[in-house]
């Protein structure tokens, strides 16, 4: 992705998951979107390389029956970058908090109790980058009584179901009664931080493999690393979809 673009990028992905914007700022943010994926587009058809962006534009341009259309294009382009980069970045923005914030947690990671899987799971578990995602839909009614829940209660066919991950992820009755606990000795680690089923995300083994590079350079590099303000000072970003941190101050020591 060419330098100059990324600042512009960033912002938009941003405004994306901005759940609280009005109608203008949602038109504004779609345009400006669509405006440097353009560019993105033009820059790559000039200069191919071995990247997505000119994978995506040799099947947009192959003459067979699954070529994408331009708009086709524009529009896998928005969801792999958008959503590719926003979770990531409440990966590492949880793990990095979560560490800084229970250091007794980074001391199983050094002295070898634990290991850096171990803390990406656990944060995946207990502090889900993406903690709802609307919206899906019933297609069958759903009895809540034959699923544990209320008797009598029935989600119907054809019904919104805004699927809460971060609520999963700390069940009592999955994970007992230190649900909420960050733990990265826990023994069951499961999670739907990237969905279930179909909807499982395709690039969950990218995410971790990310997340297995970063965290370990970043404290290997900085091993005095701490946050620069108390913890009950950091503002959450502007979103029900997404769970980070608007910025993360450290010191690196």
């Amino acid at each position: 992705m060419p330098e100059e673009l990324g600042p512009e990028l960033r912002a938009v992905v941003d405004g994306v998951f901005h759940t609280s914007a009005d109608a203008a700022e949602v038109t504004d943010i779609y345009a400006r979107f669509y405006a440097v994926l353009g560019e993105l587009v033009a820059a790559k058809r000039a200069s191919p390389g071995d990247d997505l962006t000119s994978a995506l534009i040799a099947a947009h341009e192959e003459e067979s029956g699954t070529r994408l259309s331009e708009q086709e294009l524009l529009d896998t382009l928005m969801l792999v970058i958008s959503a590719g980069h926003e979770t990531t970045v409440n990966l590492l923005d949880n793990a990095v908090h979560a560490l800084l914030t229970h250091p007794d947690q980074l001391a199983h990671v050094r002295d070898g109790r634990a290991t850096w899987d171990d803390v990406i799971e656990e944060t995946l578990r207990a502090e889900a980058p993406v903690a709802s995602l609307p919206l899906r839909y019933a297609v069958e009614d759903l009895p809540l009584g034959e699923l544990g829940g209320p008797d009598g209660a029935v989600i119907r066919k054809g019904e919104a179901i805004l699927a809460s991950y971060a609520a999963a992820g700390r069940d009592p009755e999955q994970h007992g009664p230190d649900a909420a606990r960050f733990d990265v000795t826990r023994a069951a680690k499961d999670h739907l931080a990237f969905g279930y089923g179909v909807h499982h995300c395709l690039g969950a083994p990218l995410g971790r493999l990310e997340a297995r590079v970063a965290l370990p350079a970043l404290f290997e590099r900085f091993p005095g690393l701490a946050l620069a303000v108390p913890s009950d000072e950091l503002r959450p970003v502007d979103s029900f979809i997404s769970h980070g941190h608007r910025s993360l101050p450290v010191l690196t020591g």
